[in-house]
């Protein structure tokens, strides 16, 4: 029994044996090679069922008496099978159950009568079907691992600090709140040619790219993903919208884009097909939710949650004696305070390369000044959303907040790292995780750069806070990242089973086990209360913390369906600023002149 607790339960034999079933049922190989899910939550749980596995063979091997138990013998491995990503068949059950076949039948008709085993039909016929734990098998699993481990630790006068290297479930997954895994749908979706969605390429779709044949199994037919980067997404996106007939049926529309989108009917007002209050609402963060619409009504519901923060080396800043910058002096003293080239270290790194990334930059440094890039109506701590699709808005570039951004900017170059003028999203944070800068600005889904780069300097060592702000103005954090929408011009007979997938897919389980495989752009509370949720880096519980201050805010960058060219043009006029060819002042007259021109054009 000790052998059991301490050493857990790897057993090679096991899984030689299962793909000899595989084989023997004639599995296709894509199937048979299904990726075990490397979540926390599902790794204890697959552990668990490896011990329960191991001790009901010690019992059935120490006395005849203690016959094998079929009910127990077909959960386990179905579970098995279904962490493993592995659809499974009825015969396959039937022949581990270790009794005969008529009694095994029976056994595997009673866990399906009882709620524990969901049938899915693999062909129109339904004389087909596959096997998949139900969320009331994963529920019972998951209270049956917890009450063991409790048992176990209490037995065997456990340390309850959950220290020990050779503890099995552990004490400390006990005490967790850990959610069930992603369960299957009860019904596969019977979308012909598969689901096909346009998403972005940064680290967070990555993740989801990567869990494409674990969504294959919850939803049940094929996925196919195409990425894109920010802006080539947003050419197909409308490109798309002038075909006759859409050639994807989920697209990631970015936050600001929305409004554009909505505008031009590229994308469904998802009110019209589905049960909103379904998806608890409040459970997202406010600010990607009120993103999420346009004229009162919801066009994406939210798949990743971001937003742009000031990252520092919290052990720079102790060594040096500073405190985490409030505004924009503190900014720059600390980054003056620890701009060293002689040491390759750079004060900061930050977006300056000519166009939208500069561009970006300017109109979140306007902002921290307390003024959006167009006229909108201060409401609150922020500034109204709703009115913009009626309201006549003009720019606000050349003002004084835009004169005193600018100037900050032209601050900023002093401690910056060689290149700074050709620097964007992905070489901001890589100059930073590399350790060669001390700060930058960059949006929390970029963490995994040095959050699991066991060489990087700042793993372990960065703090995070919002945007520092200018004068008396309260520090904000621009929020970021993307909803999930439907094209207008979908084939309306899929419409209902694309909802489905989108609910299941930006759910609270699906938000957790992105998480817990890497991504930072948790959209849910619930989700990110999860206790391994949290522990996967600390920018979750930081962008939580944000939020429920109000700092997480959407009108930096208000979604007017102009937001794109705007940006663009600002990126291109301050990058001659940057380079002393035009005068601030000059700069702005510019850019706000381009602005109206952009504005009034579009009106037209």
């Amino acid at each position: 029994m000790n052998w059991l607790i301490t050493k857990g339960a790897a057993q090679p034999s096991k899984q030689a044996l299962n793909v000899d079933r595989d084989e023997k049922m004639g599995q296709p190989a894509e199937i048979r090679t299904g990726n075990r899910i490397p979540t926390e939550t599902e790794s204890q749980l697959a552990a668990f069922i490896e011990y329960a596995d191991e001790f009901l063979s010690l019992m059935e091997t120490t006395h005849p008496l203690y016959e094998p138990n079929p009910h127990a013998r077909m959960s386990i491995e179905l579970l098995r099978r279904h962490l493993q990503a592995k659809l499974t068949q009825p015969s396959l059950l039937v022949e581990i159950s270790g009794v005969p076949y008529a009694t095994a039948t029976r056994r595997l008709k009673e866990l399906i009568d009882a709620g524990l085993i969901d049938k899915r039909e693999r062909t129109r016929s339904g004389r087909s079907f596959s096997l998949h734990p139900s969320d009331r098998m994963i529920d019972t699993w998951v209270q049956l691992m917890k009450g063991s481990a409790a048992l176990i630790n209490e037995a065997f006068d456990r340390a309850e600090d959950g220290t020990s290297a050779e503890r099995f479930f552990g004490s400390t997954y006990t005490k967790s709140r850990s959610a069930p895994p992603l369960s299957v749908l009860s019904k596969p979706l019977k979308l012909s040619g598969g689901l096909k969605t346009l998403l972005h390429s940064d680290p967070s779709f990555m993740v989801i790219n990567n869990l494409r044949r674990h969504i294959e199994v919850v939803l049940g037919c094929a996925v196919h993903n195409r990425t894109h980067s920010l802006d080539t997404l947003l050419e197909e996106t409308l490109k798309n919208a002038k075909r006759e007939r859409s050639a994807y049926d989920v697209i990631a529309v970015n936050l600001p884009q929305v409004g554009l989108l909505a505008q031009s009917e590229a994308i469904l007002p998802l009110d019209e097909h589905m049960d909103l209050s379904a998806i608890n609402p409040s459970d997202f963060h406010p600010a990607s939710w009120q993103a999420s619409h346009w004229d009162g009504r919801c066009y994406g519901i939210p798949i990743e949650t971001t937003c742009e923060v000031l990252m520092y080396r919290t052990d720079l800043f102790q060594n040096a004696g500073l405190l985490a910058p409030t505004t924009t002096r503190e900014l720059l003293l600390a980054a003056r305070a620890l701009h060293d080239p002689r040491r390759n270290l750079y004060g900061i790194a930050w977006n300056a390369a000519r166009g939208t990334p500069l561009g970006h930059t300017f109109i979140m440094a306007m902002a921290d000044f307390g003024q959006p890039v167009v006229d909108l109506t201060p409401s609150g701590s922020g500034f109204l959303l709703e009115e913009i699709p009626h309201k006549q808005y003009k720019p606000m570039i050349n003002t004084n907040a835009g004169l005193q951004a600018a100037k900050f900017l032209l601050e900023l170059m002093r401690y910056s790292p060689p290149g700074i003028l050709s620097m964007s999203w992905f070489e901001r944070i890589k100059q930073y995780a590399q350790g060669s800068c001390a700060m930058t600005y960059s949006y929390t889904q970029m963490t995994p750069y040095f959050d699991d780069d066991k060489d990087s300097p700042a793993r372990h060592n960065t703090g995070y806070v919002a945007h520092p702000a200018g004068g008396v103005f309260r520090p904000v954090s621009p929020v970021g990242g993307f909803v999930l929408s439907i094209p207008s011009n979908i084939n309306v007979k899929r419409i209902p089973e694309v909802v489905e997938a989108i609910e299941t897919i930006t759910s609270a389980r699906a938000q957790r086990l992105y998480v817990q495989n890497g991504s930072r752009g948790c959209s849910r509370y619930s989700a990110n209360l999860d206790p391994e949720v949290r522990e996967a880096s600390s920018v979750i519980e930081a962008i939580d913390e944000m939020s429920r201050r109000g700092a997480l805010q959407a009108w930096p960058r208000p979604p007017i369906p102009q937001i794109k060219l705007i940006t663009e043009l600002c990126g291109n006029i301050m990058h001659e600023m940057l380079r002393e060819l035009i005068t601030p002042e000059v700069a702005l007259e510019r850019a706000q002149a381009e602005a109206e021109n952009i504005i009034n054009t579009w009106k037209q």
